[in-house]
C-alpha cells in the first residue's frame, strides 16, 4: 500500500480567518472565494487533524491566486512555518501572481529557497492574467524551470454549473501555457476543466505527456465515472488525490477512488504513488 498523499490543500492563518472581512475588501481572488462569511478555512493544526481521522499520510499545501502581494507573502511564511513544523506531513507551494513580474519571481525564488516545491494554486481568471501569455508568464517560469518547481492551476469548464472562483481557464488557455512549457510539470485542477478528455485527440495526448490532473471538489463536479474515464484517456499515473480541503472532507474523495472500481495498481497509483514520485519522497519513508 503506497502512501496516502492529497495534492490539493489550503490552510489560512488564525490572523487571516479572524479578520476575514478586512481582507476579503483587499484581496480580489479571497472575495471570490470566501463571499459567505461563514465558508470554512482551515488551519495548518486543524488540517493535520483531519489526515489523522481520514488516514492520509503527506498533503500538499497551497496559497490561493492572491491578488495583494503583502497577503500574499505573509500568508506564504505562514505555509514555511507550517511545512517546517510538519516536514513528514506538509510540502508547500507559494502564492504569486504573475502579473507582478520581477516581484513574483523574486517571492517564488525566497520560497523555493525556504523549501517549498512549487507554485499555485494560480487563479489567472480572479488575478487578471492570461496563463497562455508569454509575456506575463515568462519572468516566472524561469524562476520555476530554474529550481525546478511544480505549478498548479485552477481549470475550468467552458460549460456547466457556475460555482464561486469558476472563471474561464478552460482547456485551450491550458493548453497554450502546457504547449509553451513542455518540460515544467504542471498540474491542472479539478480534472483540468475536462482538458483530458481531449486526450483522444492525439496531438493533445503527447503534449499532455508532463502534465498531471487532481481530483480536488470531484464530488461536486463530475460523476463518479470520472475516474474510470480518466484512467481509461491519460492513464491512471497522470492522475493525483485532490481533496479542495477544507472545502471538502479528504476522506469524501479517498472513498470515492475506493468505489470508483478501479485496479490496485490503478488506485494505488492515484491515491499516493504518483504523488510521492512527484513531490519526490520516497515511498519507503512511510513505512
Amino acid at each position: 500500500m503506497p502512501p496516502v498523499i492529497d495534492f490539493h490543500t489550503h490552510i489560512y492563518p488564525d490572523w487571516l480567518q479572524q479578520n476575514r472581512l478586512k481582507y476579503l475588501g483587499r484581496d480580489n481572488t479571497f472575495a471570490q472565494l470566501f463571499p459567505d462569511q461563514n465558508a470554512r478555512m482551515s488551519t495548518a493544526d486543524e488540517l493535520i487533524l483531519a489526515m489523522d481521522e481520514d488516514g492520509i499520510d503527506h498533503a500538499v499545501v497551497m496559497g490561493i491566486g492572491w491578488t495583494d502581494s503583502g497577503l500574499a507573502h505573509d500568508v506564504n511564511d505562514y505555509l514555511i512555518e507550517s511545512v517546517s513544523r510538519f516536514p513528514t506531513r506538509l510540502t508547500g507551494f507559494a502564492g504569486v501572481n504573475p502579473k507582478w513580474g520581477q516581484d513574483a519571481a523574486r517571492e517564488t525564488d525566497r520560497c523555493a529557497l525556504a523549501g517549498l516545491k512549487g507554485i499555485g494554486e494560480l487563479h489567472p481568471d480572479s488575478q487578471d492574467f492570461d496563463l497562455g501569455d508569454y509575456r506575463i508568464m515568462g519572468t516566472l517560469m524561469e524562476v520555476v524551470q530554474e529550481r525546478d518547481l511544480i505549478v498548479t492551476t485552477h481549470s475550468s469548464e467552458p460549460v456547466g454549473h457556475i460555482y464561486p472562483g469558476k472563471g474561464r481557464t478552460t482547456p485551450e488557455i491550458l493548453m497554450r501555457f502546457i504547449t509553451r512549457y513542455p518540460d515544467v510539470k504542471i498540474v491542472c485542477a479539478h480534472w483540468g476543466g475536462g482538458l483530458l478528455f481531449y486526450s483522444l485527440m492525439p496531438e493533445i495526448k503527447e503534449a499532455l505527456s508532463n502534465v498531471y490532473f487532481d481530483t480536488a471538489a470531484s464530488p461536486f463536479l463530475y460523476d463518479l465515472k470520472v475516474f474510470k474515464s480518466g484512467v481509461s484517456l491519460v492513464g491512471s499515473g497522470s492522475i493525483l488525490l485532490g481533496s479542495d480541503y477544507p472545502i471538502i472532507q479528504i476522506g469524501r474523495l479517498l472513498d470515492q477512488i475506493q468505489e470508483a472500481g478501479l485496479s490496485d495498481p490503478d488506485r494505488n497509483a492515484i491515491i499516493g504513488s504518483n504523488a510521492a514520485k512527484l513531490l519526490g519522497i520516497n515511498e519507503s519513508f512511510f513505512i
